[in-house]
Parts: structure tokens; sequence; C-alpha cells
């Protein structure tokens, strides 16, 4: 496995809300992300994340995911799902 991610969950308590996100932020859909360290961010998801197996920076193996979110004036950002503490639907662009 080549992929690699600043951190990866084992746990089945953080895997369920990566999958929570996963299914949640569904492509073209406008969202309002609460950050774990306390940003707030809106943007259109741009294609909905993938959960998958990632090795973090001490070659242990767990899941993460990524979502390309699309915010006005910025451009898409890559933000890692479990950067993510929550969400809210706005609607769809």
């Amino acid at each position: 496995m080549g992929r690699r991610a600043p951190r990866v969950h084992t746990s089945q308590d953080s895997i369920a809300h990566l999958n929570a996100l996963q299914f949640g932020l569904d492509s073209e859909l406008l969202v309002e992300l609460q950050m774990r360290d306390g940003r707030t961010l809106i943007g259109t998801v741009v294609e909905r994340p993938a959960v998958q197996l990632f090795l973090d920076p001490q070659d242990n193996e767990g899941s993460n995911g990524q979502v390309a979110l699309d915010i006005s004036g910025t451009g898409i950002q890559l933000l890692w799902l479990d950067e993510i503490a929550g969400f809210s639907r706005l609607g769809t662009s």
C-alpha cells in the first residue's frame, strides 16, 4: 500500500464517524463543515469521499479519507475526514 495519511483510525467509533461523513457528504451538496480545530467551512462537495486504508507516518495501517470541498473565492480544498467534527446540509448547487 502506497497511500499515506497524517493519521489513521482503527477503533469502531472512529471508523463509524468516517463512514457517517462518507455517506452524508453527497456530490454537489452545499455544506457547512464544523472542523475539529474550531473553523467553519462552507462549500460544495465536489465528489462523495471514500473511506480507505492508509499508512500513517509510523507505518500503522488504518482508515481515513479525503473530501474535496469547493469553497467560493478560495477554490478546491482537500480535507481529511477525521478533521471534520460534523456538518450541516445547506442544499445543492
